[in-house]
């Protein structure tokens, strides 16, 4: 048995989102602000059954909302009819689990008909109206009071707004008054898989709240917030600690008082002989205090005695701050070994302890009957959530945990032999480091949509990857992009799954010197989360599938890479009218479908940008050299180039010039340009001396930083030209004034 998905509605910009869960992680990536932690919350309240407020409820619903409190007061609708009104603005999360034949006893109160025989079981947790028509009444009795001291404050000539002023307003402080989570059993025959519309519900088909408690057991490490944030948990925080997650741990299910076994006798034989010794001291010890007691006349004749006896606690030993040490790595030579208590590690190997250590306790609270409040049967689904797990961990722990994270939720023998047994862990993170280790099928893509006429607001989709990345993509027969991208990204960063835009440039001196430029010269795009990816031209194709599936806008800079057109295409100095061709399969095959140079240099910005093949409407454009016109010794010249590394020279041409410094790698160039004989001399020399292969782009880029202040080095104008189009591309989507 597992949760196969669920779909969550109405909750703040999750309007309509479904999300496919993985047999064991499922890890929810994307942007800021994209509504990953949203998700979380929702399935933490929704399941907790409390903590909804009206915030959460989405923004583009209050309108409906306000004019339900309209309908109310002018009782143009029964309660009945308005009651129906609620069903697609309140927040819900509609949870789908697979349940195979042999389970069926698990989820007997939740089969939607006499026909059902295994697969799907849905139910719905839904916030309703409860006693929907006393809120009425209630709301109608204050909006009128309040109406009416309105108008008698305006006949003073003050004008003011009294409490509720609408509907909305009203549930603001009524949200725990007057609704409530309800549970529905829904029917796997009606889901709509084309449109992913949550079906209508049967009202009829209301069950007990307990029925879904009994087959899902829920676990939550919440994000460790700091003390300035609102939401912080100041008892969470105090609970973090491992001396009070291991009190609590033995409280539970260690300490042998409580429920002793056979492997507890030698312990609790060892107390009681401590326990004795103990005693013998504090009788010898006040003695003779309780003598003098004693002759002030007490006890007496009829009063009891005073005794001394003690009781050894293990539960205290835990207790002071000193219970929990850590050892000091010393040299095996110092006899002497160093502890330090435990507030005096690092916040986050303490933060690692911590969960780890929740995992543990999560994992026997749920299969170990001593850990349990009560001894009922185990719920057959353990769902983990975990919050931003990255929270003070440096990238290596960062790995090492999310590695571990589950093998420590199943190390049971029990769940080896109770195969029926199921724990899905869902972590929400902002970490390329943990996405890295994870499969890349696991991950789910939140994406944000801009507002439109139907919402108001922005929203969110999800993305299920694993129609990327699955080794059944029948659109990817091969598994190209599988075994491309997941093998590329996880060599670089992932970083592409949290940016607002991404740029794949050529290689390292791009990928060195194009920071640069958004740093200095495009302040707006500055703002944003840019990905930049090297790669080579050759190979940017491969992403194509990733890139349109996540529906975020990419700027391709490329080389034109000429070569003749005749034999086996070598590579030629770019020329005009020699019926060159580019070898640039991103040009050929993606973007531009063109391999003539003489067409290529001339083509204007608007056929360098596809519309990608998706419904974000996200588009993916390509940079490649253009004709540069420069001034050479007085008069017009038009350099054609094919690398970067010659636009950067001809768009900076007197910067080159000038360079007198022997020591740096830019002097050969420098030297080429001062003792060419001509301008098609210089520009022969200069392409031969970039395609040597003793040629060093990193050196090049780094003297080029080390030597000029970016500020004023002139960016090529095909690079100019991608650039400026993001940002446009960008401000059109509200995404740079979302960044600001």
């Amino acid at each position: 048995m597992k949760i196969s998905f669920v779909q969550i509605q109405n909750f703040r910009k999750l309007k309509n989102c479904k999300i496919n869960f993985g047999d064991q992680n499922t890890l929810f990536v994307g942007p800021n602000n994209s509504g990953k932690t949203s998700a979380m919350e929702a399935l933490v309240k929704m399941f907790n059954k409390s903590g909804i407020n009206f915030n959460d409820i989405t923004v583009s619903n209050h309108k409906a909302i306000n004019e339900i409190g309209r309908m109310i007061i002018e009782k143009q609708s029964n309660p009945d009819e308005i009651e129906l009104k609620w069903d697609h603005l309140l927040p819900a999360i509609d949870i789908w689990i697979e349940v195979l034949n042999n389970e069926m006893q698990y989820v007997a109160n939740l089969i939607p008909n006499l026909d059902w025989d295994g697969g799907l079981i849905g139910v719905r947790l839904l916030l309703q109206p409860d006693k929907s028509e006393k809120m009425y009444s209630d709301y109608i009795e204050k909006y009128s009071k309040a109406r009416e001291l309105e108008n008698k404050a305006s006949e003073t000539g003050k004008n003011i707004k009294i409490w509720p002023i609408n509907f909305c307003d009203y549930m603001k402080s009524k949200m725990n008054e007057i609704f409530k989570i309800k549970l529905y059993i829904l029917d796997a025959l009606k889901i709509d898989n084309e449109k992913d519309i949550p079906q209508e519900i049967d009202y009829e088909m209301e069950t007990v709240f307990d029925s879904l408690q009994n087959i899902i057991k829920v676990d939550v490490i919440e994000a460790q917030r700091g003390f300035h944030d609102p939401d912080t948990n100041f008892k969470e925080i105090a609970s973090r600690s491992l001396s009070a997650q291991l009190r609590n741990y033995y409280n539970n299910h260690l300490d042998p008082e409580k429920s002793p076994t056979e492997e507890d006798l030698n312990i609790l034989q060892a107390m009681e002989k401590a326990k004795d010794a103990f005693d013998e001291n504090l009788a010898e010890k006040f003695k003779d205090a309780l003598d003098e007691v004693e002759n002030m006349g007490y006890p007496g004749i009829n009063n009891p005695k005073i005794i001394i006896e003690s009781k050894i606690d293990a539960m205290e030993a835990l207790k002071h701050e000193s219970a929990i040490q850590y050892e000091v790595p010393h040299d095996n030579t110092i006899k002497e070994i160093y502890h330090l208590p435990e507030q005096y590690n690092g916040l986050g190997y303490q933060n690692l302890i911590s969960m780890i250590f929740k995992l543990i306790t999560f994992r026997d609270e749920w299969i170990k009957p001593s850990m349990r409040n009560k001894e009922d049967k185990i719920e057959p689904i353990h769902l983990v959530l975990i919050e931003e797990p990255e929270a003070h961990l440096h990238m290596q722990v960062q790995q090492v945990f999310i590695k571990e994270a589950y093998k420590v939720l199943t190390e049971s023998e029990f769940l080896k032999d109770n195969t029926n047994f199921t724990t899905q862990l869902v972590i929400t993170t902002h970490s390329s480091h943990i996405v890295k280790e994870i499969d890349f099928c696991d991950l789910r893509y939140f994406k944000r949509l801009p507002a439109d006429k139907e919402h108001q607001i922005s929203t969110t989709i999800v993305i299920d990857l694993s129609k990327v990345f699955s080794t059944n993509n029948e659109e990817d027969p091969e598994n190209q992009t599988r075994r491309f991208a997941s093998r590329y990204l996880k060599t670089t960063h992932c970083d592409i799954f949290f940016a607002d835009a991404i740029i794949l440039v050529e290689g390292v001196a791009e990928n060195m010197l194009l920071p640069h430029f958004i740093h200095s010269k495009y302040p707006k795009l500055n703002q944003m989360y840019i990905s930049i990816l090297e790669i080579n031209g050759r190979h940017s194709h491969r992403l194509k599938k990733l890139i349109e599936t996540i529906g975020i806008d990419t700027l391709i800079v490329t080389d034109l890479d000429t070569a003749s057109s005749e034999g086996k295409h070598a590579a030629v100095e770019p020329k005009r009218n020699e019926n060159q061709i580019t070898t640039n399969y991103s040009i050929t095959n993606w973007i531009m479908h063109e391999k003539q140079i003489d067409f290529l240099l001339d083509k204007d910005n608007e056929s360098k940008v596809i519309l990608a093949d998706n419904e974000f409407n996200s588009s993916i454009r390509i940079a490649y050299q253009i004709p540069i016109e420069i001034n050479y010794n007085d008069e017009k010249k038009e350099a054609l180039t094919s690398t970067f590394e010659d636009s950067i020279i001809y768009s900076n041409l007197e910067l080159f010039k000038n360079i007198d410094d022997k020591e740096l790698y830019l002097n050969k160039i420098s030297n080429i340009i001062k003792s060419a004989t001509g301008f098609e001399d210089m520009h022969s020399k200069i392409y031969e001396e970039i395609r040597k292969t003793s040629f060093k782009k990193a050196e090049f880029a780094l003297d080029l930083i080390y030597l000029i202040d970016p500020e004023k080095i002139v960016v090529p104008n095909y690079i100019d030209d991608g650039l400026n189009w993001l940002e446009s591309q960008l401000s059109s989507k509200g995404l740079l004034e979302e960044g600001a």
